[in-house]
C-alpha cells in the first residue's frame, strides 16, 4: 500500500515508485518482459529480470521501432531511447491491494506497424478517475519486429507481447488496486484486431473477462501470404526472411524496409489481392500454432464464450483514408468499379452494391465497400460469431460526424479514440478541432461511462445483440437503440466468411 506524492508498489520483479497526478497514482515505463534485442531478438517475450531497490516509474518506456507516420524523417523530440520497448503504464485511484477495482487494458492501433503507449491520445487519467478503475496501457512490437513471418522465429510476436503484458497484469495488478478477475481489454483498429486474435488464442485464455473491439480490421494472413510478403520485405534489404539474416540489421533501420515495400505494394496485387491496396503489409498470421484459426471461426466455435464483448464500428470508416490519400472528391467510376470488384464479398459484388445502393455516387461506393471489407463487416461478424459460439455481445455504431473540416469526414476511422479517452490531442485535434465543444464532451462522457460500466458490470447500458432483433447502440448527440442501421450492407456480406487471406498466383 502506498501514500504520499511518490507512491511505491512492490511488483513480482521489484519495487517501483510512481507519482501522484490529479488525484491518481501514475506509474510509467514498468518493464513486463526483457528487451527483445540481442539473443532475444525476434523471440517470444522473456520474463523480466528482477531488480533490487526501488525503480522510478516516472517516464514512458521507449516506443518499439517503427517507420515515421508521415513525411517527417526524424521521430518526435523527447521520446525515450533504449531497447526497453516492452513496458506497461498504470493509472490507479489508489494502489491499495484491498481495493480490487476493475481493470481496463488498452491495446493501441496503427496498422500493425505504428503505435506506442506514450502517445498523449492514450492518457488514461480521465477513464481511471471517472470510472474509479485501473487503466493499463502497454507497448508491443509492431512492423517486422512484431508481425513479419520470419524463419526461425515464432509468428505473431506482437500478439505474444500482448499476452505477456496481460500475464503481468494478472500477477501484479492487485498491488496497484486492481482486480485480476475483472480485466477488460479494449482497443481500436489494429488494437481491436489484436483483441479478436487474443479471443481465439489458447495462450490468452483466462487472461481477460471482457473485451471492447473498436473497428476490427478483417485482415488476417495465411502462412503462405505472410511468407510471400516477408520475402518481399526482407528483399528490400537484399536479405532473406530468416532470423540469421535479419538479426544483424539494427532494429531502428528495419522499418525502412516496410516503408519501401508499402510505397509499391500495389505491384503485388496479382499475388496478394486486396491486401496490396491497403496501407500496410502487416497483419496477424493464422499460423496454426500461436493463432490456430481466424478469429471469426474460433469465436463461432465457442473459443471466447466466457468473454463478454462490445464490438462496434464507425459509420464512415474509410473516409479518413480517402482524405489521407488525397482522393476526396476525386474518385471516378473506374476507381469505384475496381474497388467493388477487389473488395466486394462475391464475384458479382459490383452489381450487388450498385443494386443495393442505386443512388450512390462513385466516391461513396468506393468508400463504402472498403469501409465494409476492412472494418464494418468484420466488427459485426465478430459479434455474430460470439453469439453463435454461445457468448454475449453488445454492438454499437458511431454515427456522430467529426466536427473538423465542416463535418466532411463524417464518423470516420479513429474518431472513437479521442471520445473514448476524453483526450483531444494528436489525431483527436485533427478530427475534433482545437477545442472540444460541449457536444463533443457530452458524447465523450457517454463513451467513457458506457465503457467503464461494462468493465465493472458487463452491462454498457443497452441490450445485448441477437440475430433476430439486431439491436445496436447508435452513439451520437442523441443516442438511440435501434435495429442495425447498415442492413443493406449486412445482407450483402451475410454469407461471407472472414478467413485467412490467401496467396494467389494468378
Amino acid at each position: 500500500m502506498s501514500s504520499g506524492e511518490f507512491p511505491e508498489v512492490r511488483t513480482v520483479a521489484g519495487a517501483v515508485r510512481g507519482r501522484r497526478e490529479g488525484g491518481l497514482e501514475v506509474f510509467r515505463g514498468i518493464p513486463f518482459a526483457q528487451p527483445p534485442v540481442g539473443e532475444a531478438r525476434f523471440g517470444a517475450p522473456r520474463p523480466v529480470d528482477g531488480w533490487d531497490g526501488v525503480r522510478d516509474a516516472f517516464a514512458f518506456g521507449p516506443p518499439p521501432p517503427q517507420e515515421p507516420m508521415g513525411p517527417e524523417v526524424e521521430p518526435p523530440a523527447g521520446l525515450p531511447a533504449g531497447d526497453d520497448w516492452l513496458t506497461v503504464n498504470i493509472w490507479t485511484p489508489e494502489s491499495d491491494p484491498a481495493a480490487r477495482r476493475p481493470v481496463m487494458v488498452w491495446i493501441y492501433g496503427g496498422a500493425y506497424k505504428y503505435g506506442s503507449a506514450d502517445d498523449p491520445a492514450y492518457d488514461g487519467s480521465r477513464l481511471a478517475r471517472d470510472g474509479e478503475l485501473v487503466v493499463v496501457t502497454l507497448n508491443y512490437r509492431v512492423g517486422m519486429e512484431g508481425f513479419a513471418l520470419i524463419e526461425g522465429a515464432p509468428a505473431n510476436r506482437g500478439l505474444l507481447d500482448q499476452v505477456a503484458a496481460l500475464e503481468w497484469v494478472r500477477e501484479n495488478i492487485t498491488a496497484f488496486g486492481g482486480d485480476p478477475e475483472q480485466v477488460t481489454v479494449f482497443g481500436e483498429s489494429a488494437g481491436a484486431g489484436s483483441i479478436a486474435a487474443l479471443m481465439a488464442m489458447p495462450r490468452a485464455r483466462g487472461l481477460f473477462r471482457r473485451a471492447i473491439t473498436q473497428s476490427v480490421p478483417g485482415t488476417f494472413f495465411s502462412s503462405a501470404l505472410a511468407g510471400d510478403i516477408a520475402e518481399a520485405l526482407a528483399g528490400e534489404l537484399g536479405l532473406r526472411p530468416t532470423v540469421a539474416d535479419l538479426s544483424g540489421v539494427d532494429p531502428r533501420k528495419l522499418p525502412a524496409a516496410g516503408a519501401a515495400l508499402t510505397a509499391r505494394m500495389r505491384e503485388y496485387v496479382h499475388r496478394w489481392g486486396p491486401v496490396a491496396l491497403t496501407p500496410t503489409p502487416f497483419s496477424p498470421v493464422v499460423d496454426g500454432d500461436v493463432l490456430p484459426t481466424a478469429p471469426w471461426q474460433a469465436v463461432a466455435d465457442g473459443a471466447a464464450r466466457d468473454v463478454e464483448l462490445i464490438a462496434g464500428h464507425n459509420r464512415d470508416e474509410y473516409r479518413l483514408f480517402l482524405m489521407l490519400g488525397g482522393l476526396l472528391g476525386r474518385v471516378d467510376e473506374g476507381l469505384a468499379s475496381t474497388a467493388l470488384g477487389l473488395f466486394g464479398p462475391t464475384p458479382d459484388a459490383e452489381r450487388a452494391y450498385r443494386t443495393a445502393f442505386p443512388d450512390a455516387s462513385a466516391e461513396y461506393l468506393f468508400e463504402l465497400v472498403q469501409s465494409d471489407w476492412l472494418f464494418r463487416m468484420p466488427s459485426l461478424h465478430l459479434a455474430e460469431a460470439q453469439v453463435a459460439g454461445g457468448g454475449r455481445a453488445h454492438v454499437y455504431e458511431l454515427t456522430w460526424a467529426a466536427p473538423a473540416n465542416d463535418g466532411a469526414l463524417g464518423a470516420c476511422h479513429g474518431l472513437d479514440v479521442p471520445l473514448t479517452f476524453g483526450v483531444y490531442g494528436g489525431l483527436g485535434a485533427m478530427l475534433i478541432g482545437p477545442e472540444p465543444t460541449p457536444e463533443t464532451e457530452a458524447l465523450s462522457a457517454r463513451f467513457r461511462s458506457a465503457w467503464t460500466a461494462f468493465a465493472a458490470t458487463g452491462d454498457p447500458g443497452w441490450p445485448a445483440y441477437d440475430v433476430e432483433r439486431r439491436l445496436v447502440q447508435l452513439l451520437d448527440t442523441e443516442p438511440t437503440v435501434t435495429a442495425y442501421p447498415e442492413e443493406a450492407a449486412r445482407q450483402l456480406w451475410e454469407h461471407h466468411a472472414f478467413a485467412a487471406l490467401p496467396l494467389t498466383t494468378a
